[in-house]
């Protein structure tokens, strides 16, 4: 690439890569900039959504909170360690699975990949128009489309837009939200319970604990299929640490916050709904602040709309370029994008209007689908070749890792499988999760199983062949050699 061609992209509004290699010529940002980031992609209804679940089934407020603080830990560690792949390799982060599945064996983690993508969206379409529902006229047959097409536009400009929204965003939340949960704590905890309100005969239930642990971690989990597309920018020699903890710090506050605020929420109010929830406890403060915190949830919602599919437009063209070969092109990008805001339509228009129900079973098949795939991706990156790829061949659908890379996908499925038997939702519950009450511990399960299997499968690989690979691999992507 010629140093015009450089300048060009970099004076360029609107993002040029897709899934493509980074150049190191063109890297930039701050690690403190993904604090904020992911601070903001996880202060989001949803999350809040999800730490109502075990008010719900009769856990106290503060077990309830003991639960989130628990799980949020767990989930967030292994999806804050795909950041370090970002800078390293400069891929989006599933391209990245081709080294452990190879280019088409890749489509399975693929595939449950855009359903979370497109899920999210759904769920955040509805709940910003919602939101929009209570200042202004119309319903979901205007504010869908024109919500996800607002979306569609952040996401054709692209990473560094996103960036900068979720970084600003971040600022107005603290402030909003940080007196919102004040109001709550004090109305709470200074007025009698009610008879009939859940807090009144709340306690501990190991069910529901567990319950609510396992939505918290899988919540977390759910981020890790793109926390790379959001670090590939940064300077290769960042270090690791700096960079693991700016993740973990900015993802595990918000989603520790807003799920707690939700427990609290759901323990007090009668079958809370999100939207109205937030509106009657802001109103406590004054009349009117409960409508400007849904507005400021409906930002924050757009906002990681736009992020969703963004990274759902990086995923199905990395699966599509698997079985033939794609140029990473903006026209890419942005039919992508389009397709994806046209599904998200179709299915935002088709979910039912008790989505709770079927948001609780969504974060669970979350959970069950990516928990083996993070463990094979995250055991390869540290333990197996410990973060040294040949990023060329990765691109190249019949390059060294293969096209079926029986390895990665042999512990996947064998993870999966492992996991059926302690599966607990409202459609299937397997014996083991039956006999210990509804308990739910398959994503332990799955990391386990994945992660040792993929270990020991990789014993022999050759390392030789792909040490070659590697030095040519560099010379190919930045012009020199190792």
């Amino acid at each position: 690439m010629s140093s015009s061609e450089t300048a060009t992209q970099r004076e360029s509004a609107i993002e040029q890569h897709s899934i493509d290699y980074v150049p190191q010529s063109e890297r930039h940002g701050k690690v403190w900039h993904q604090g904020p980031f992911w601070f903001t992609g996880n202060f989001v209804l949803p999350t809040m959504v999800a730490g109502f679940v075990g008010a719900s089934m009769g856990l106290s407020v503060w077990y309830s909170v003991l639960a989130i603080v628990l799980g949020v830990g767990a989930g967030t560690f292994f999806m804050a360690f795909h950041a370090n792949q970002g800078p390293r390799m400069g891929l989006p982060q599933m391209i990245q699975s081709r080294a452990q599945f190879g280019s088409r064996g890749s489509t399975v983690p693929f595939a449950a990949t855009v359903f979370v993508y497109v899920g999210f969206l759904v769920f955040d379409t509805v709940l910003a128009e919602q939101g929009l529902g209570l200042l202004l006229p119309d319903g979901k047959l205007f504010w869908f489309p024109v919500l996800i097409a607002v979306s569609i536009v952040i996401a054709v400009v692209g990473h560094d837009l996103l960036h900068f929204v979720q970084r600003w965003l971040t600022y107005l939340l603290v402030v909003v939200f940080a007196i919102l949960t004040v109001v709550a704590i004090v109305h709470f905890g200074s007025n009698p319970t009610p008879a009939d309100v859940p807090a009144a005969a709340a306690g501990w239930d190991m069910t529901a604990f567990l319950v609510q642990f396992s939505l918290a971690a899988g919540y977390n989990i759910s981020y890790s299929v793109y926390v790379s597309d959001y670090t590939r920018y940064l300077p290769a020699k960042v270090r690791a640490r700096g960079l693991i903890t700016a993740v973990y710090a900015g993802a595990a506050f918000s989603a520790v916050w807003l799920m707690s605020l939700g427990a609290i929420l759901a323990s007090y109010l009668p079958n809370p709904d999100p939207i109205l929830a937030l509106r009657e406890v802001g109103d406590l403060l004054f009349p009117g602040f409960g409508l400007i915190v849904v507005m400021t949830s409906v930002l924050a919602l757009i906002s990681i709309m736009g992020v969703n599919a963004y990274g759902a437009m990086l995923t199905g063209a990395s699966a599509i370029d698997g079985f033939r070969k794609v140029r990473p092109t903006v026209r890419l990008r942005i039919t992508g994008l389009i397709v994806v805001g046209l599904v998200s339509l179709v299915v935002a228009l088709l979910i039912p209007d008790d989505y709770i129900g079927s948001f609780n079973n969504f974060v669970l098949m979350m959970l069950y689908f990516l928990v083996p795939w993070t463990a094979v991706n995250l055991v390869d990156f540290y333990f197996v070749r410990r973060g040294k790829y040949a990023i060329a061949e990765i691109l190249k659908p019949d390059g060294i890792y293969g096209r079926w890379a029986w390895r990665g996908v042999t512990a996947y499925l064998l993870g999966f499988a492992a996991m059926i038997p302690f599966f607990s939702t409202t459609f299937y519950v397997g014996p083991v999760a039956d006999a210990l009450g509804g308990a739910d511990f398959s994503f332990v399960v799955g990391l386990t199983v994945s992660g040792v299997l993929y270990l020991l499968f990789s014993r022999n690989l050759d390392r030789d062949a792909e040490a070659v690979a590697r030095a040519a691999s560099e010379a190919e992507l930045e012009g020199t050699s190792s």
